[in-house]
C-alpha cells in the first residue's frame, strides 16, 4: 500500500470517528444542538462549566484544578511583564524533507488558524523584571511535535541564553516527534540535549515548565533537562500510551500513573505549581540563582 493510501485512509477515519461523536454528543443532549464552544467539559473530572467562565479562571478547572491546554498568546501574557517579549528566530519556516503527502498544506493551514510559524515561540522577555529567554510550545499547532524548526527554535534560545548569559524557561507540551518528518524529527533530541548542555556548563539556569500534555520525545530529551522541573497540577506527563506500557509489561498501571502528581512522588519532577502562582515562583528561582533584576523597568504586569 502506498503512503498517499495510507494518509487517506487515516484521514478519512478522522472525519468518520468526529462525526460519530458529534451524533453521540446530540443523543446525550437530547437533541438540543449546543453550539461548539459554548461549555468546556473538563477531561479529568467530567465538570462542565461556560467556558467564558472557565477562562476567566485562567482555564482551570473550578473542580478539581485540571490546569487546561492555552495558546502560546494567553501563556505568553499570563507570564512575561507588559511589552517586554522581543521573538527570536520568528522568520523559521518548515519544509518537507520527506515529500509527507499533504504536509505543506497542513502546515499552511495551521499557520492561519493559530496564529503562529510553528509549534514552538521563542524570545526575550522579562518576568518580574529579571532578563529571561522563554520558549511557549502550544499544543493546538500539530499537537505542538517536535520537528526541524521546533528544534533549530530551542537550540538557538539556549545559544543565545549562553551568549548572553541568561536562563530560560521552557514551557512544554508535546505529543512527541514529529512522523511527518522522520528520522529528522528524532534528531532533535540529540540537538536540543547538546545545546542545554552547553548552556549548563556556562553557568546558567534552565527551568523546564511541564504543561498539558508533555510525552513522547519531547520528555526523552529537552522537557526533561531541567535543573528545576516544575509541572501545572492533573497535567498529563510521559514517554509511550498508558495502553502500550501495559501490553508490553503486563500488568495494570495505578489510576493516577503519569500524572503530574505521580511524577512528583517519584522524583521525576521538583514541584508542583499552580498557573497563578508561576510568575513569583519563577521570580523566586531567579533571585536564589543570583540573577539580577532590572530596577529600571517599570512596565505593566502580566494579567
Amino acid at each position: 500500500m502506498a503512503i498517499e493510501d495510507l494518509f487517506k485512509i487515516v484521514k478519512d477515519r478522522s472525519k468518520a470517528d468526529a462525526k460519530l461523536k458529534d451524533q453521540k454528543q446530540k443523543k446525550q443532549n437530547n437533541g438540543v444542538e449546543i453550539p461548539k464552544g459554548l461549555l468546556f467539559k473538563c477531561p479529568r473530572c467530567g465538570t462542565v462549566v461556560y467556558r467564558d467562565e472557565f477562562e476567566r479562571n485562567r482555564s482551570v478547572c473550578a473542580s478539581c484544578n485540571y490546569h487546561s491546554r492555552i495558546r502560546f498568546r494567553d501563556r505568553l501574557e499570563m507570564t512575561a511583564d507588559k511589552d517586554t517579549f522581543v521573538e527570536l528566530d520568528a522568520g523559521l519556516t518548515t519544509l518537507n524533507p520527506i515529500d509527507f503527502p499533504g504536509y505543506e498544506t497542513k502546515i499552511s493551514e495551521l499557520r492561519d488558524k493559530c496564529g503562529i510559524n510553528e509549534a514552538i515561540v521563542t524570545g526575550v522577555c522579562k518576568i518580574h523584571r529579571y532578563k529571561t529567554v522563554i520558549g511557549i510550545m502550544d499544543s493546538n499547532f500539530m499537537m505542538a511535535s517536535m520537528g526541524s524548526v521546533v528544534g533549530e527554535k530551542i537550540t538557538r534560545a539556549f545559544e543565545y541564553a549562553t551568549e548572553n548569559k541568561l536562563p530560560v524557561v521552557l514551557f512544554t507540551a508535546s505529543g512527541g516527534a514529529r512522523m511527518q518528518e522522520g528520522i529528522i524529527s528524532l534528531m532533535q533530541m540529540a540537538k536540543t540535549s547538546g545545546a542545554i548542555a552547553r548552556h549548563g556548563e556556562a553557568g546558567q539556569l534552565y527551568v523546564t515548565v511541564m504543561t498539558d500534555p508533555t510525552t513522547g520525545g519531547v520528555t526523552a530529551s529537552f522537557a526533561s533537562l531541567g535543573d528545576i522541573i516544575i509541572a501545572e497540577p492533573k497535567v498529563l506527563i510521559g514517554f509511550a500510551g498508558r495502553r502500550v506500557i501495559q501490553d508490553t509489561i503486563k500488568q495494570q498501571l495505578p489510576d493516577d500513573f503519569q500524572s503530574a502528581e505521580f511524577m512528583l512522588e517519584n522524583g521525576f519532577v521538583d514541584m508542583i505549581v499552580e498557573r497563578k502562582y508561576m510568575r513569583p515562583t519563577l521570580s523566586k528561582i531567579f533571585r536564589t540563582h543570583n540573577y539580577t533584576r532590572d530596577e529600571e523597568y517599570r512596565g505593566g504586569a502580566a494579567k
